[in-house]
């Protein structure tokens, strides 16, 4: 009986998976199989912890967000709040300035004025003096000495 090489090829396989099993090669294979499984478990499990941590710190970060735009938004409203109050009060004291400037400027008017008027009075009382005594002056040369005979004799009658 002659054989072929595929007989031989096929002796030659047993004989090769004989002795892999004869030194336990499957189960070596088996064991770095199993490493290697859960090698990728493991992988999987701490990439799946991970995706938990990212998600829980994604949630955290949201609302840390979300805080922040609220307390953004009250100190944008409070930074508002004390602008216009601000401005409420420097118009009021600017209007208080603008009122005491006026007032001051129309005291400053008014005793102008005043002064104005007693220095035409006290002019026109020179000038109604000076006239006086011009006219006295006139008349005294003119009746100087009647006038004076006149009150000599009208104190010497007053006295007696």
């Amino acid at each position: 009986m002659e054989f072929d090489n595929s007989f031989y090829a096929l002796v030659a396989l047993v004989i090769f998976l004989g002795l892999a099993m004869y030194f336990g090669i499957p189960k070596i294979i088996g064991a770095m199989l199993d490493k290697q499984i859960q090698k990728i478990a493991d992988d999987l499990a701490e990439a799946k912890k991970l995706r938990e941590e990212a998600a829980a710190l994604l949630v955290e970060y949201e609302q840390k967000r979300v805080a922040a735009e609220g307390e953004a938004e009250g100190i944008i409203a409070a930074a508002k709040e004390e602008a216009t109050r601000l401005t409420a009060e420097a118009q009021a004291s600017l209007a208080d300035l603008v009122a005491r400037r006026t007032k001051s400027v129309e005291d400053k008017i008014a005793q102008a004025e005043a002064q104005a008027v007693a220095e035409v009075r006290a002019r026109s009382a020179d000038v109604a003096i000076e006239a006086a005594r011009l006219v006295l002056t006139d008349e005294m040369n003119r009746k100087g000495g009647e006038v004076v005979d006149k009150a000599i004799a009208d104190v010497g009658n007053r006295l007696n």
